[in-house]
């Protein structure tokens, strides 16, 4: 049995009457985890919508609290930790993490980047040792997949697309992943939705394509 973690990030819902109102990175999420149990159907899935409920931003006294040696926190160091301590365990319980993510002015939803605030911790996903010269930063995870399901507005993000210089998305959320344990990492996404034609149509028809290609791969 495997442990899905499946984060949505958007702040659009997937229930309003209009479709065009819903989100699409959501659906793709959904269309993954309703493919994945499909063929799996003893694994667990542990869900999060961050645009629903965001996570805290971090703080002075949150970082006080991460450095702060575990055995000399008292109870105030760990209810500052408290959120961050469980986004922890259910990435280190996760086999498979799946990210939905629009692309927010060119990069990732605040939500998500906060998630990955909270989640970013000296002795928890990462060692730092300066024996270890100019790189010394280690992950402490290992052995993870994630998909990341990504949408956006315009087009031509992708590696040596018209736009790659400006997308600071999927970029960013691979570089991260590191440090969340991932050793294989995939991403699937639909473009042109500000366009509203039949290129975003034919775009969110392949991505769920892919989708269901990937889930037959991994799943």
């Amino acid at each position: 049995m495997k442990k899905i973690l499946h984060i949505d990030s958007s702040v659009r819902r997937t229930d309003q009457s209009t479709e065009s109102y819903n989100s699409i990175s959501k659906a793709f999420g959904r269309y993954f985890i309703d493919s994945w149990m499909s063929k799996n159907h003893q694994d667990k899935v542990i869900y999060r919508d961050l645009g629903l409920n965001p996570p805290e931003f971090i703080s002075q006294e949150w970082i006080a609290a991460a450095f702060m040696p575990e055995q000399q926190r008292g109870k105030k160091q760990a209810l500052v930790l408290a959120q961050s301590d469980l986004y922890f365990e259910e990435v280190a319980q996760a086999d498979v993490i799946v990210i939905t993510a629009p692309m927010y002015n060119y990069g990732m939803p605040a939500v998500l980047k906060a998630w990955f605030d909270q989640i970013m911790r000296v002795g928890k996903t990462f060692t730092f040792d300066l024996a270890r010269g100019d790189f010394p930063i280690e992950p402490v995870l290992s052995g993870k997949t994630l998909v990341l399901l990504t949408s956006s507005g315009e087009f031509g993000f992708g590696a040596g697309g018209v736009r790659e210089h400006m997308n600071y998305l999927s970029p960013h959320i691979k570089e991260l992943t590191k440090y969340l344990g991932v050793d294989q990492f995939y991403e699937i996404g639909s473009e042109y939705q500000e366009f509203a034609d039949d290129r975003h149509t034919a775009s969110v028809e392949k991505a769920k394509r892919d989708i269901e290609s990937l889930v037959k791969q991994i799943g």
